[in-house]
């Protein structure tokens, strides 16, 4: 199996969109992009009272074929590092299974094989995670509700940027926040192999009422396929996105 690309955007919120386009409709659309969207939802007990964020969370990663996890605060550096690995073997394994449909019909997949058998696939799923060139588009709340999380949210970053160079496929990051200083989505950091920036960057963030989840999301489909078009290789469908000079 070749090493191919591993697309994910990391949105980081305690829920509830209130601005601009609907996040589940995006998460969809990235998925048909081929990117998978993940989602933390960083919860306090007062967050979770009336339920609409934990759904909403919930059903925005569903649509982008990803995983969704409910932390504390004080739990996301591990949460954050976990939800990326866990994202990668789950693409990687999609992949594997729709080859097995392929080889022994719709039935085929890695469940359905003998132990011995899925523990040399899942060997595979392995190496191809470490080995495959990861790219990870991270939008970060900064609404107001999120001021008092975002020390924690900044130190997860980092620690994730450390824990993923040790890999041996090319990591690359960019970052955008929601709501920005003057704009409903501010680009932070562009495609970078390190996010050695994270730290300046979220001693300046000034918190908001406003969570544009949706318009992040559709921001970040856009950064993947001007990415793609840098570097010479881009799906045909991703003109059917495009809308216009930026």
């Amino acid at each position: 199996m070749k090493k191919g690309m591993l697309k994910q955007i990391l949105l980081i919120t305690d829920g509830c969109s209130n601005e601009g386009e609907d996040p589940v409709a995006m998460a969809a659309l990235a998925r048909e992009q081929g990117i998978t969207v993940n989602v933390i939802g960083v919860l306090d007990k007062y967050d979770t009272e009336d339920g609409h964020g934990l759904h909403e969370i919930e059903n925005i990663a569903e649509a982008g074929g990803g995983i969704s996890q409910i932390v504390q605060t004080k739990q996301l550096a591990q949460t954050v590092q976990m939800v990326t690995k866990q994202a990668m073997t789950q693409t990687i394994t999609g992949v594997i299974n729709q080859q097995l449909q392929d080889i022994l019909g719709d039935s085929g997949t890695v469940e359905d094989l003998p132990p011995e058998k899925r523990g040399e696939v899942m060997e595979v799923v392995e190496e191809v995670g470490e080995t495959s060139d990861l790219q990870v588009c991270i939008l970060v709340d900064t609404s107001a509700s999120m001021k008092n999380k975002l020390p924690t949210v900044r130190e997860a970053l980092t620690d994730l940027s450390l824990s993923l160079s040790a890999r041996m496929g090319e990591n690359q990051f960019c970052l955008y926040l929601f709501p920005g200083k003057r704009k409903s989505v501010q680009k932070v950091v562009a495609w970078t192999p390190q996010l050695d920036d994270i730290e300046r960057t979220f001693d300046k963030i000034s918190s908001h009422g406003i969570t544009p989840t949706g318009p992040a999301l559709k921001e970040a489909i856009k950064s993947f396929i001007s990415l793609s078009r840098k570097h010479g290789f881009f799906r045909n469908d991703d003109e059917a996105y495009d809308d216009g000079p930026r």
